[in-house]
């Protein structure tokens, strides 16, 4: 004979989020600062890609 043993299923806790808004536009804010002193073009394009990805989260 097999007893059944209850197991309480917990929901995991809500993620919170790492970075608030006002990270993200500290964040452009010093991207825009550093795109303007940048010499090399390859990383100008890296820098300004990345200030636009973070637009979209601020």
């Amino acid at each position: 004979m097999q007893t059944a043993t209850a197991t309480t299923a917990q929901e995991p806790t809500r993620a919170r989020a790492l970075l608030s808004t006002t990270d993200f536009k500290l964040l452009r804010a010093a991207l825009a600062s550093h795109a303007k002193v940048v010499d090399d073009p390859t990383e100008l394009a890296r820098v300004n890609a990345l200030y636009h990805r973070l637009g979209t989260y601020a």
